[in-house]
């Protein structure tokens, strides 16, 4: 059955993200002190501000990419897993080297999902298919990242 399954996810998952671009563009202009107005391609904005009063310092835009992209993975591949997922949170906690260059040497990734019968061996899978796979952000960063997930499951409310 298990053989099944995993041919059934293969199938499903072929293709998944074949539409990504090989090349991203973006631009970063200075606006002030230590302020920088970042765009993407497609107009998308954000601010990086070292003393994080207009806008994020670039470690927290990296904990939060690297959170997004996996949460992207993972809700994806549950749900053509057919699972019933209502909510997912991702309380992101890194751990930085204290001496420069301070790149993230630990970060550990607590996915909080509600939803309907969720089945913790689909969650492993979903999760491990992002690691190993899918998630660009994780596999752009350091190789001796320390990365720790684990998940809560909370039963969704029946109506």
């Amino acid at each position: 059955m298990a053989d099944q399954e995993n041919k059934e996810l293969g199938a499903e998952l072929e293709g998944y993200k074949s539409k990504v671009a090989l090349t991203t563009t973006a631009t970063l202009s200075w606006s002030r002190d230590l302020i920088f107005e970042g765009r993407t391609a497609r107009g998308y904005e954000l601010d990086f501000d070292a003393d994080a009063q207009w806008g994020c310092i670039p470690t927290e835009a990296l904990l939060l990419s690297l959170g997004g992209c996996m949460a992207i993975d993972v809700v994806s591949i549950l749900k053509k897993m057919r699972l019933e997922i209502s909510a997912c949170r991702i309380a992101l906690t890194g751990e930085r080297n204290p001496d420069p260059p301070q790149y993230f040497r630990a970060v550990e990734m607590v996915f909080h999902l509600t939803g309907k019968n969720l089945d913790p061996r689909r969650i492993d899978r979903a999760i491990a298919l992002s690691r190993q796979t899918y998630c660009s952000v994780f596999n752009s960063l350091r190789p001796d990242l320390d990365l720790q997930i684990r998940y809560l499951l909370e039963e969704a409310a029946t109506a």
